[in-house]
């Protein structure tokens, strides 16, 4: 697959919550028409009421907002402002709600953890930044780690393109065809900057792996530096193949990947690759507080911002989405924030400390790295190919 650049964009990065919900409730506050948001999470706390409050004050100005949600990620996290969203008239849909604790199926993996915004097609959103405040997580150390992208320019007929597609589709899984929507806000194609971007999705369709096919392409024509940041780093062969040949034929590779223990099953077995990895050359950064970044910076020139993590859920299984830019200013100022968290919150694994470590947790490592691929192989979630 070659990614398909649109000219005459203006892209500005948004770190973590911090800059992406301002940015958003002010965008919101600014709607005319209509409004799309896709969230796997919609927690009711002070980021879900912010925005919460910002979407039911626009359908009351006369704009239609329609917000899809997963029904795994948000189930048990909305609460009552379920009720609040309704009540003030916003149209609220789940992505697969049907969740039953003994369905192990390769369906109930099948997620919408795709993180965008759409304003009146002028404006849109793109990253992995749930509706969930910085602070949330119990027990993490603040703030959560994470990026955005606000998107201006005809790349945004894409994206709203997509965000209706995914409106309609759940709409009619949901049985509210009366939702069903025609194109009201034709987005803007006019240019309004100079930056190239394409807009880039996985789904269980026509895109099954456009967005790791845009890594692979990427990694291949690497001929200086490879950065990647990924919270859930767990590659299959021809991905970790092709970093370790970009590492063999000179190409500095750095991963920053979470050191923290949150899905401890995934947490062990991803570490069971580290060796391998560290004696191809490839440098592994650890943060130590809490990431959710899905980014990467090839040469400082292409980048990515998205949704998907490096793993089977991610590249197999769900509903994704990530702006791919080919711009050096962009890059440049992704990969200094990425450089700069490594040398405030992060700590280099060492090859021979890493071979030095405890039984006991090699034993661990590797149980973990058994149970994840029985499950992979038994439950049909896709070879690690």
């Amino acid at each position: 697959m070659t990614v398909d650049f649109v000219d005459g964009n203006r892209l500005t990065l948004l770190r973590s919550g911090a800059e992406y919900f301002p940015a958003l409730e002010r965008e919101i506050g600014g709607a005319e028409r209509e409004i799309y948001l896709e969230t796997y999470i919609f927690a009711e706390d002070d980021a879900g009421h912010r925005i919460g409050t910002a979407l039911v004050a626009a359908v009351a100005r006369g704009v239609r907002a329609n917000v899809v949600v997963d029904g795994f990620g948000s189930r048990r996290l909305l609460g009552g402002l379920r009720e609040a969203l309704a009540a003030g008239g916003v149209r609220l849909l789940e992505f697969r709600p049907d969740i039953y604790p003994w369905n192990f199926g390769r369906r109930r993996l099948r997620r919408m953890h795709r993180k965008l915004a759409v304003i009146d097609g002028r404006v849109a959103f793109v990253g992995g930044i749930n509706v969930i405040d910085d602070m949330h997580t119990p027990g993490h150390t603040p703030p959560r780690f994470d990026y955005a992208v606000r998107v201006e320019g005809p790349v945004l007929r894409a994206i709203h393109e997509q965000a209706e597609h995914l409106w309609n589709v759940v709409a009619w899984a949901n049985l509210r065809q009366e939702w069903t929507v025609t194109r009201r806000a034709e987005p803007a194609a006019e240019s309004r900057g100079f930056q190239r971007a394409a807009f880039v999705v996985r789904d269980n369709f026509r895109h099954r792996s456009d967005i790791e096919d845009a890594y692979l392409e990427a990694i291949e024509r690497a001929e200086e530096e490879i950065v990647i940041a990924n919270a859930y780093f767990f590659p299959g062969r021809r991905f970790r193949r092709a970093l370790t040949g970009a590492a063999r034929r000179g190409v500095r590779v750095v991963l920053l990947l979470q050191g923290r223990v949150e899905y401890v099953l995934l947490h062990y077995a991803s570490r069971a690759l580290y060796g391998a990895l560290l004696e191809d050359g490839i440098e592994i950064q650890e943060y130590r507080r809490f990431l959710h970044a899905k980014v990467a910076v090839i040469d400082g020139e292409w980048a990515t911002v998205g949704s998907s993590n490096i793993d089977p859920f991610s590249l197999l299984l769900g509903r994704e989405a990530n702006l791919v830019v080919s711009d050096r200013r962009f890059a440049q100022e992704l990969r200094e924030s990425l450089y700069r968290a490594m040398e405030e919150g992060a700590e280099a694994v060492e090859p021979q400390r890493w071979r030095r470590q405890p039984l006991f947790r090699r034993v661990k490592i590797w149980i973990a790295y058994g149970i994840a691929r029985f499950l992979i192989g038994v439950f049909g979630y896709g070879r690690l190919h």
